[in-house]
């Protein structure tokens, strides 16, 4: 499936958005816009494989039943579990579910994803409350990587 393209800059700040149900979806593309990032939305899994081999998101927010699909089968979920670390380690990956617990390290680490969100409490607190853990995922992400981005960075330089 084609989608349009659309030019990114190096200062835009890209995210992708594959989520159900619609309304969650429009919340979340409102929140993260608000975050300044320019957003993009796969509305099945083609479009998910196109655009995340298209582009270099810095954000994933994706739900577990994506496009229809159970949790446990989750095609896009799948590919990421699969993707090599170097191909997907510029990305922040926040899975939401209602399986999880919220911020639950091993939760995350068992889906291969930064976060784990619980949509039930997602919605309890409000939709809003979608930035503060966005905003959270991707500081704690950058804290994580930063010895190893800064290397890369002086590697590229020649610096080493």
């Amino acid at each position: 499936m084609a989608f349009d393209t659309e030019f990114i800059r190096d200062t835009d700040k890209p995210a992708l958005l594959a989520m159900d149900p619609p309304e969650l979806l429009e919340k979340a593309r409102a929140i993260v816009a608000g975050l300044g990032y320019k957003v993009h939305v796969a509305r099945d899994h083609d479009e998910f494989n196109n655009r995340f081999g298209a582009v270099q998101y810095q954000l994933l927010i994706l739900t577990d039943t994506f496009d229809s699909a159970p949790a446990s089968a989750n095609p896009s979920l799948q590919r990421l579990q699969e993707m090599p670390m170097a191909l997907r380690r510029h990305t922040t990956l926040v899975l939401l579910g209602d399986g999880y617990q919220t911020f639950s390290p091993m939760q995350a680490l068992q889906h291969s994803v930064h976060a784990v969100v619980n949509r039930q409490e997602l919605a309890l607190l409000g939709p809003e409350t979608l930035g503060p853990i966005v905003q959270r995922t991707v500081a704690d992400n950058t804290q994580f990587l930063l010895v190893y981005r800064d290397l890369q960075h002086r590697i590229a330089q020649g610096k080493t």
